[in-house]
């Protein structure tokens, strides 16, 4: 329909279906942030990576971060907890860039 669903429904649905003990959606950001230290994720980064605003000034005005680095940095923090969990990282398939009308470009 277009319009933003209430997310915790099917997030329920999910832990019960593969017998998982309750977790808040909440309760996965502040893990997410927490695993982020382990692979020395800058502070600023994770935040940002978890839609937070920037809190101080350095922050707001200095802090230029590209999708690309946001990327590399969610990247290693996603191996990182795959790697822990004993589950075998999906092998990666270059990315194509795709044009106007579903048209791949070589």
């Amino acid at each position: 329909s277009g319009r933003l669903q209430e997310p915790r429904i099917q997030h329920n649905k999910v832990l019960t279906a593969a017998g998982l003990p309750a977790l808040t959606l909440h309760g996965l950001r502040r893990s997410f942030g927490t695993l982020a230290e382990w692979v020395e994720c800058p502070a600023g980064v994770s935040a940002q990576i978890m839609g937070h605003k920037p809190s101080a000034t350095a922050e707001k005005h200095y802090r230029v971060r590209p999708l690309d680095l946001l990327r590399m940095w969610h990247t290693k923090i996603e191996a990182w907890i795959l790697n822990e969990a004993g589950i075998e990282q999906p092998a990666e398939t270059p990315q194509r860039a795709r044009l106007v009308k579903g048209k791949t470009a070589a």
